[in-house]
């Protein structure tokens, strides 16, 4: 009998059929400062319902807020200018290596069941959930909502983001999140910090509850899993710089300096 992991990647293609994609850009209007704030949630709104979002989606929007702490986090992201050594020092790789290796050797048919059913390796799933929050020890303090709302109205990446702040509030229609919905500084959610727009096209209900919830860490590993996969990971080639699945990587987060530490990361949790 298919385990829920096998299961979930069969029907992740389909689950993202269902689910629906974001729609491309916005048109609402971009400011650098929150004085625009409030008109841009209001021309948003209106993309938001032609778009097809509900009166909760509707509803939460409205009831999001500039966020200042977003704005300023996003203006100083300086650990992706570092060295690798330095960014690998800052970010305590060693711990990382030491507490993922120790979460392998605990669970071990937890992390080979992933490998089955995606073909990921668990030492680079692990490696990704030890950097983003320290193995779920800290998935953030900033309302999902007020961030990504913050961030699709900021004229730096207005784009990119309003196409996740549309995601949010189809999350919030179907009850997966809410307008109290608690993650990191840029509305990403749970273990693996999914973007809501990621959560809508790689999702997978991991432990069979009838629901994807990234906070659940079968959930979120799987999800991690099935992105990688459906990024163009191949079971059984190479995952360092300059090898085939390596691109996958890249896929999860754009900065070389974090690409390359999760690649030697994972190499070293594999031994």
């Amino acid at each position: 009998m298919p385990t829920c992991l096998t299961r979930a990647f069969r029907s992740a293609t389909v689950i993202c059929l269902l689910l629906g994609t974001p729609v491309a850009s916005m048109a609402a209007t971009c400011g650098n400062d929150a004085s625009g704030f409030s008109r841009w949630q209001q021309e948003f709104a209106a993309e938001a319902a032609a778009a097809g979002i509900g009166p909760a989606g509707l509803q939460a929007l409205a009831g999001t807020t500039y966020a200042t702490r977003t704005i300023s986090a996003d203006r100083n992201q300086r650990s992706f200018s570092y060295s690798l050594e330095e960014f690998m020092r800052v970010r305590g790789a060693a711990t990382i290596v030491q507490q993922g290796r120790q979460r392998i050797a605990a669970n071990p048919e937890f992390y080979a069941s992933l490998e089955r059913a995606f073909g990921v390796p668990a030492a680079v799933i692990v490696a990704i959930h030890g950097m983003e929050t320290g193995f779920g020890n800290f998935m953030g303090d900033a309302n999902v909502l007020s961030a990504i709302a913050t961030l699709a109205y900021d004229c730096r990446r207005s784009e990119f983001f309003s196409e996740h702040a549309l995601a949010a509030l189809r999350l919030v229609d179907r009850g997966a999140i809410s307008p109290n919905s608690i993650g990191a500084m840029h509305g990403e959610l749970g273990h693996t910090q999914f973007l809501p727009g990621n959560v809508l096209r790689y999702g997978v209900d991991g432990n069979g509850d009838g629901r994807i919830d990234l906070n659940n860490l079968t959930d979120a590993l799987a999800s991690t899993a099935n992105f990688l996969r459906q990024n163009g990971w191949r079971p059984g080639q190479g995952y360092q710089e300059g090898q085939r699945n390596f691109a996958a990587i890249q896929a999860w987060n754009a900065a070389p300096v974090y690409q390359r530490a999760i690649a030697i990361m994972a190499s070293q949790i594999e031994g």
